[in-house]
């Protein structure tokens, strides 16, 4: 897809959403509706991508048909007033699994956000570092022997991993394990070792021109963006294609934060121009 050229015509976007196909707390239908109401000319939507563990928030290999029926039967209902997209939220696991694993690269997607929310503890075992603070809390008790420096370090290293096996169009909330970290290690965004570990990753970005989005979902609630507010005049003076999107999971946070950060994004282009 071409997100320059859509993103140069409209703002009226947003192509990371979920259903009750995984996590979101709304079907298809319902957020399609509501999508339209608010005006949306370009939505996807990307379910958590099946992955080979259990998981509540990953949907299950065999809904992916049905899920697939659905935004056709939407796309149909709402031509001429909205176009919607299959896309999908796939989660890097390790080389075997990931947006670069065949099983995605065959689906009739039109596009793949890649995103990081397991890494490995020191048994090897996927565990998801994302989601509420006290669930992170009690993991690294459970898995991480209350070690922050090698959880954010295996964080951005599955990222790294990730952007090398490439395989995804959009690289989703790259730095949001900043948020339960924070909470966990107060100040440790602003260490020089968490900023040389985002800087590693946003030299990747600029070096192989990756479209990112700059996610909305945690500014409500929380004040952040992803990624963060401090990282953005620089991936802007790259020229990095950024999308906003809200990554909502209800009707009603479809526009949540938006128009904040596309006015963000605004004024560090006109400054940079």
């Amino acid at each position: 897809m071409d997100f320059r050229k859509i993103i140069s015509q409209t703002d009226r976007y947003n192509f990371h959403s979920h259903t009750q196909y995984c996590d979101g707390r709304a079907d298809v239908d319902t957020m399609a509706r509501a999508a339209v109401a608010c005006g949306m000319e370009h939505y996807g939507f990307t379910p958590h991508s099946p992955i080979p563990f259990a998981s509540p928030c990953n949907m299950d290999a065999g809904d992916v048909e049905a899920f697939l029926a659905d935004v056709e039967r939407v796309r149909s209902q709402y031509a001429g007033s909205c176009r919607f997209y299959a896309g999908m939220e796939v989660d890097y696991i390790d080389a075997s699994c990931g947006p670069a694993s065949s099983y995605f690269r065959e689906l009739p997607l039109d596009y793949t956000i890649g995103s990081v929310h397991f890494i490995p503890d020191f048994e090897g075992e996927p565990v998801d570092i994302d989601g509420h603070f006290d669930s992170f809390r009690r993991k690294m008790s459970d898995h991480f022997r209350r070690d922050i420096d090698y959880v954010v370090e295996t964080y951005f290293a599955q990222s790294r991993a990730m952007i090398e096996a490439g395989g995804f169009d959009i690289l989703g909330h790259f730095d949001k394990v900043g948020q339960n970290a924070s909470a966990y290690a107060p100040g440790i965004e602003d260490g020089s070792h968490y900023r040389s570990l985002v800087q590693g990753l946003i030299d990747m970005i600029v070096e192989r021109d990756l479209t990112i989005e700059l996610n909305t979902k945690a500014r409500r609630e929380h004040g952040r963006f992803f990624p963060g507010e401090r990282y953005m005049p620089q991936l802007v003076g790259a020229g990095i294609t950024i999308l906003v999107n809200s990554d909502a999971h209800y009707p009603d946070r479809i526009e949540s934060s938006r128009d904040e950060a596309l006015n963000i994004l605004a004024a560090l282009r006109h400054a940079h121009a």
